[in-house]
């Protein structure tokens, strides 16, 4: 079987995208019903972690145990990759012990050299640059509450930050309408957002930047937003929380989306920030069940990679 890695939606296909996400709905309901899911037996796979977290660690974990497999989990003292040795040659290692890998990095390009010299699938757990597992994350939980992606008219509301970045590629790969509200100087990554404008020719997503809002929010079937200063920018945290005041998610912003709108957001949220509790505890908010939803569309993929089926 010939190696495949997840770095970028960008390198998947809407149809394999689509696929994905039916995979993940079925070991859901699998799971629900307390079904053995057994694919993964005797697979075990490396976790590389430079930053901390709870859902992308938890949810990698949990589900290689639930298919069967085993986890090791990797932090920047156990293996300082690009310091004590190269990334080349930790990828080489590690391809002679695991059947994946898993990195959550700052530097992007170092998922990229992961997979450039691993023989074994990667899978990005997230960069400064792209989270495409939290973006599979949301469409399964779109999907389930909306129905079909596409036309969905989705306004994202912050920064345009790596979840925006790859939020920009999901849509354009599932037809999914996207307008970003951020403030000038804080948009999407110029070359991402020209590479996802190229994609949603095929399937008729349409995405636009805006820096309003109000406007953004107007009509909208979801509005989603994240923290104003992700990790590597704490320097930065006075300065973001008067630029990006005007763009907290709250009651008012919420009202102005259709009236069976759902709230999302990627977490841990900042309360307070760019949400407020009302709306993250509100009716709208679905952002506990997208959390969970990284359980099952992981597991799909690590299905899909680490053995080419279901």
């Amino acid at each position: 079987m010939k190696k495949r890695d997840f770095i970028s939606l960008h390198d998947w296909s809407a149809a394999e995208i689509a696929a994905l996400l039916t995979d993940a709905a079925g070991l859901k309901a699998k799971r629900k019903a307390r079904v053995p899911q057994a694919l993964l037996s005797g697979k075990t796979l490396a976790l590389i972690f430079e930053k901390p977290s709870l859902r992308t660690r938890v949810t990698f974990e949990a589900g290689m145990t639930q298919l069967g497999g085993h986890a090791i989990y990797l932090t920047p003292q156990d293996i300082r990759l690009g310091e004590r040795e190269t990334v080349a040659d930790g990828a080489r290692n590690l391809s002679r012990w695991v059947d994946g890998i898993v990195a959550r990095t700052f530097r992007h390009q170092m998922v990229v050299e992961l997979a450039e010299h691993a023989s074994v699938p990667v899978i990005n757990g997230l960069t400064d640059l792209l989270h495409p597992c939290q973006i599979l994350a949301a469409l399964l939980t779109i999907q389930e509450k909306r129905g079909d992606l596409t036309g969905c008219r989705m306004a994202f509301i912050g920064d345009g930050n790596n979840v925006a970045n790859s939020w920009c590629t999901g849509a354009a790969k599932t037809g999914v309408h996207l307008t970003i509200a951020c403030p000038k100087g804080y948009e999407p990554d110029p070359s991402i957002l020209h590479e996802a404008r190229e994609d949603a020719k095929g399937t008729g997503a349409r995405i636009q930047i805006l820096h309003d809002p109000t406007e953004a929010a107007r009509g909208a079937d979801v509005v989603y937003t994240d923290v104003w200063s992700s990790m590597g920018q704490e320097e930065e945290r006075a300065k973001r929380l008067k630029v990006f005041q005007p763009f907290q998610v709250n009651r008012a912003l919420v009202e102005l989306a259709r009236p069976d709108v759902i709230v999302m957001h990627c977490l841990p949220a900042h309360r307070g920030e760019e949400i407020t509790d009302e709306v993250i505890e509100g009716p709208h908010s679905v952002v506990f069940e997208e959390a969970e939803n990284r359980l099952h569309v992981q597991k799909a993929l690590l299905v899909t990679l680490l053995t080419g089926r279901l």
